[in-house]
């Protein structure tokens, strides 16, 4: 939630050209980590198929 949350605000102040440059930067580096945090709890439920 906190990830499409982050998303929809990041969206939200690109459109409008309200916020400043660092702030944009810093939403989008903790959506980043977000995303990261997301995959490796997915990977742990989903062990790699064998080869």
């Amino acid at each position: 939630m906190e990830h499409a949350d982050l998303d929809s605000l990041i969206d939200q102040v690109d459109l409008q050209g309200t916020g400043d440059e660092l702030t944009l930067r810093r939403l989008k580096k903790r959506r980043l980590l977000l995303r990261d945090q997301i995959a490796q709890l997915e990977a742990q439920l989903e062990p790699p198929e064998p080869a």
